[in-house]
């Protein structure tokens, strides 16, 4: 099995998600790709939608997306979110490759244990708008030191946020371009993201 590992905060769950996430699985061959909501993502500020809903979002994002799949891992798991943690809670077997944006690439010697990380799993980095892919040189030298490689992904990035979509519920714009239909009817539903947050 190839599996994908595209993690998030997904507050909310949008459609440049799910377009990277579908444009992984076809050009990697991947069998599926598991999007992971972060339960209390450490690098982060309080977000606007509870573990549940951020994981009921992306399951309702998810239908009629073959593939793709919710996992659930980090949404049950209690503390912050620690990404070393959630890979040594999955099934052995399954090659992993996770995807990351540029921007959180530029980061990645920030999180915790990184290079455990590394090891397990084959790096993939996506263009994001804004966002230059740069390797980081501490990434660059264990990649050498290692024989291993980093895949970048044919991905034309969509300027979508997270951020701009908040802004937008809490203006009271509309969002329909950005987010599928049934993820606006959940956040309708259940008054999400209506006060501003950070």
């Amino acid at each position: 099995m190839r599996i994908g590992l595209l993690g998030g905060s997904f507050d909310p769950v949008h459609c440049a998600h799910l377009a990277l996430a579908s444009a992984a699985r076809e050009a990697l061959g991947l069998d599926q790709v598991q999007l992971i909501p972060a339960g209390q993502p450490w690098q982060r500020l309080p977000l606007g939608a509870s573990p549940s809903q951020r994981l009921e979002m992306v399951t309702l994002a998810i239908q009629g997306h073959p593939g793709l799949t919710a996992n659930p891992i980090e949404t049950d798991r209690s503390g912050p979110t620690y990404t070393l943690e959630t890979l040594n809670a999955l099934p052995q077997g399954p090659d992993y490759f996770w995807i990351l944006g540029a921007d959180q690439l530029s980061n990645f010697c920030t999180w915790r244990h990184w290079s455990e990380i590394a090891a397990r799993v084959q790096l993939v980095v996506a263009q994001r708008p804004g966002s230059p892919l740069t390797v980081p040189q501490e990434l660059a030298q264990w990649l050498a030191a290692n024989q291993r490689e980093l895949i970048e992904l044919p991905f034309h990035p969509l300027d979508v946020s997270a951020n701009e979509i908040r802004n937008r519920i809490t203006r009271g714009e509309s969002t329909s371009d950005l987010i599928p239909g049934v993820v606006a009817q959940y956040i309708s539903e259940h008054g999400l993201y209506r006060q501003r947050t950070a």
